[in-house]
C-alpha cells in the first residue's frame, strides 16, 4: 500500500500508538490502514455416495480438481458464501449445513473454512471459473489433481469421517509446504 483510500496521501509503515504490529498509516489524515487474512469458503456437495468436484479454469492451478469454494465478499455470512461459490463455480444449489474444516494457512495470510452440504438436484454444469464439474465416488477422487493442499486435507478427513459413520469439526494449522527437492 502506498497511498491513504481515505485523502490520497502517501502512507508510511509503523507501529501506531497502543498498538503492537507495523500499519500503513497516513502521514496526512493518520487513517490506519489494516490489512487482515482473507477468508476462502467451500462446500463439499453430497449426493449419495458422491461429492461434486470443480476442475478449475483459472490460475492458481488451473486444470486442476478442487471443492467449490472462493473468497467471501462483504456483506455475507460464511454459510452464503458457500452456497454463492457452488452456484458459480458448478451452477448447483446446494442445502449448507454444518462446518466441517477450518484450516488455518498462515504463510498466504488465509483463513479455508468448507461446509458439508447436500446437493438439492443433478442439475449442475461448469460455472465460468471451471473447465468441468463431476460426482466423485472416494475411489475415483484424482488424489494426483487436488489443487490445494486444504482442499486435500478436508477430503481425506471427509472420506475418514464417513467411514467411521461420525463427522466431526476438524481446525488445524496447515504450514509452509518444504522446498521443492528437499524431504
Amino acid at each position: 500500500m502506498k497511498f491513504c483510500s481515505n485523502c490520497g496521501a502517501t502512507v508510511e509503515l509503523r507501529i501506531p500508538p497502543g498498538d503492537s504490529l507495523p500499519r500503513h498509516v497516513c502521514a496526512n489524515c493518520g487513517s490506519i490502514h489494516y490489512v487482515n487474512p482473507k477468508i476462502v469458503v467451500g462446500a463439499i456437495p453430497e449426493w449419495e455416495d458422491r461429492i461434486l468436484l470443480c476442475r478449475r479454469a483459472i490460475e492458481p492451478r488451473h486444470g486442476f480438481w478442487t471443492l467449490p469454494a472462493g473468497f467471501m465478499e462483504n456483506a455475507e455470512t460464511t454459510a452464503q458464501a458457500a452456497a454463492r461459490e457452488t452456484l458459480e463455480e458448478a451452477c448447483a444449489r446446494i442445502e449448507v449445513g454444518e462446518i466441517f474444516t477450518l484450516i488455518n494457512v498462515p504463510h498466504i495470510s488465509q483463513v479455508h473454512i468448507v461446509y458439508r452440504a447436500r446437493l438439492l438436484d443433478l442439475d449442475f454444469g461448469p460455472g465460468e471459473e471451471s473447465l468441468e464439474v463431476g460426482l466423485f465416488a472416494e475411489h475415483e477422487i484424482p488424489w494426483d489433481e487436488i489443487a490445494f493442499r486444504t482442499i486435500a486435507l478436508t477430503l481425506r478427513h471427509y472420506f475418514d469421517d464417513r467411514r467411521h459413520g461420525t463427522f466431526c469439526f476438524r481446525t488445524s494449522d496447515l504450514a509452509l509446504p518444504p522446498p521443492v527437492g528437499t524431504a
